[in-house]
């Protein structure tokens, strides 16, 4: 997995997607917290690029899409990690992967499992996000000292986060069709 960033920190898109995920977070599900706020609007923004949400390849360099794939890739005893470094690095890219999708694109988990020949047909997409972010807070030494608390958060705050962003994308949808929203106004 590549360290590049494509979008910039300061970038307008993100500071839209903190504005919009703060606002909802904080009410509809009472996340007020703008650590965990800031990471989830940071993702938005980073997944905007394809290559960031595909970014985790297997050892031939293809792109791993299948979270089943992504789990096995993970196992530093058993799988194909080759330390616990690779494992938390892919752990948190499964609970981002999980959370972006389960939020954004809830339709389209259905649509994948049904593809043939999938490991995922068989992982529960909101448990395999949970259980990674709860595993990347374990790395709690070094230089991971300090972000811990927030995957910690992250795992705790699963399925809300998952809801929130849900409502995230439903406003985009209304956004992108303005007068759907104003209909009954211009009826008077």
């Amino acid at each position: 997995m590549g360290g590049r960033q494509m979008i910039p920190d300061n970038h307008p898109l993100e500071k839209f997607f903190v504005e919009l995920v703060g606002r909802h977070y904080a009410e509809e599900i009472g996340i007020r917290d703008p650590e965990l706020v800031g990471y989830v609007a940071h993702l938005l923004t980073e997944f905007c690029d394809v290559e960031q949400l595909f970014k985790l390849r297997n050892a031939v360099g293809k792109p791993i899409t299948d979270v089943g794939e992504m789990l096995l890739e993970s196992n530093p005893i058993y799988g194909r990690a080759p330390s616990f470094d690779r494992e938390r690095e892919v752990r948190k890219h499964i609970g981002d992967y999980t959370l972006f999708f389960t939020g954004m694109f809830p339709e389209s988990i259905n649509h994948l499992r049904l593809r043939r020949n999938r490991l995922e047909s068989f992982v529960d997409w909101m448990k395999a996000g949970k259980e990674s972010y709860y595993i990347v807070s374990k790395f709690e030494w070094f230089e991971y000292t300090k972000v811990a608390p927030l995957f910690e958060r992250l795992s705790d705050h699963f399925e809300q986060c998952v809801y929130g962003l849900n409502r995230v994308k439903n406003e985009l949808a209304e956004l992108q069709h303005p007068i759907v929203e104003r209909t009954p106004e211009l009826l008077m």
